[in-house]
């Protein structure tokens, strides 16, 4: 599906106050740890005003450059490591400040069965729609899991498909920003040329959006593909 309208102007209303403090709510709710600066969301809370303000001005003044993130581990239930990229609160803050500006405008055009990282979709309603079209006729299903799809996506191809719908290059340069910021392990830097850190906010926005042609591409071939996410990975069926 092809976009209608492209978005000229948005940095004015992610810096807003009333967008920036939702943002802080939204952190604040999803708890996590800290960054690489060692900022809790209660240390960062206790002077959240400021921290806003200061937020604000940055972004402003296009003075805003995003911190390396810091990679932590988890295990997966198959025993092997899942790596993560926590950013600070302050980056999450801007990030979900940009989300709630963008996401809206991209949600008028992902495909409709596509259940993963979406408000209102789950997992649960793609196995619905699987069991419907099994009733309508559909006997062979093939399950496909994308493989260290966060830490493979090109930075290039994504920022591409982001400027279909956003010019604002305020807010385009505040994407790349954090694509490019770098991991920080074990005291060391790593650039980061490819990929979007699983554990940054706006990650899984950046996932549809760039997973998006894909869906509508495959309908046009005529496959009832349905995809998701299981346990924090895209994973996509078709019949």
């Amino acid at each position: 599906m092809k976009p209608k309208r492209r978005y000229y102007s948005l940095i004015d209303k992610v810096y807003q106050m009333n967008n920036l403090h939702e943002a802080w709510l939204s952190v604040k709710k999803n708890q996590g740890s800290g960054g690489i600066d060692g900022v809790s969301i209660g240390m960062y809370e206790k002077n959240v005003s400021t921290n806003l303000r200061e937020l604000q001005r940055l972004l402003q003044q296009g003075r805003y450059f995003p911190d390396p993130v810091r990679r932590h581990y988890i295990e997966k239930e198959n025993g092997k490591l899942r790596p993560l990229g926590i950013p600070t609160i302050r980056d999450r803050v801007c990030q979900q400040a940009v989300r709630q500006i963008i996401e809206p405008i991209f949600e008028e055009n992902f495909y409709y069965h596509s259940f993963g990282f979406r408000a209102r979709y789950s997992a649960h309603q793609a196995i619905r729609t699987i069991r419907r079209a099994k009733r309508n006729g559909y006997e062979h299903v093939v399950d496909l899991d994308i493989v260290s799809f966060f830490d493979e996506i090109p930075h290039e191809g994504l920022m591409e498909k982001v400027q279909e719908r956003i010019t604002d290059g305020k807010v385009l340069t505040l994407i790349r920003g954090w694509l490019t910021a770098g991991i920080m392990e074990d005291d060391q830097f790593h650039e980061t040329e490819i990929g979007s850190p699983q554990g940054g906010v706006i990650s899984p926005l950046l996932a549809n959006i760039y997973l998006n042609t894909f869906d509508w591409g495959m309908k046009e071939q005529g496959f009832a593909v349905v995809r998701y996410a299981d346990d924090g990975a895209p994973r996509m069926r078709g019949a």
